[in-house]
């Protein structure tokens, strides 16, 4: 039958995607934390202060 048989995984492959999804985990908490620090700051210029603006 076609479709049923179990892949079989290649190291080199296994090692690259868990790479990729650390990269991504990794960038996921980077930008959260950049923002957290920046975002207040940036908003307070681009807005000038003006309260009404949210």
């Amino acid at each position: 039958m076609s479709g049923l048989e179990v892949p079989t995984w290649d190291p080199q492959t296994a090692v690259l995607i868990g790479a990729i999804l650390l990269e991504a985990v990794v960038l996921y908490v980077g930008y959260a934390g950049l923002e957290r620090l920046v975002g207040p700051r940036l908003i307070e210029f681009l807005v000038g202060g003006d309260s009404d603006a949210r």
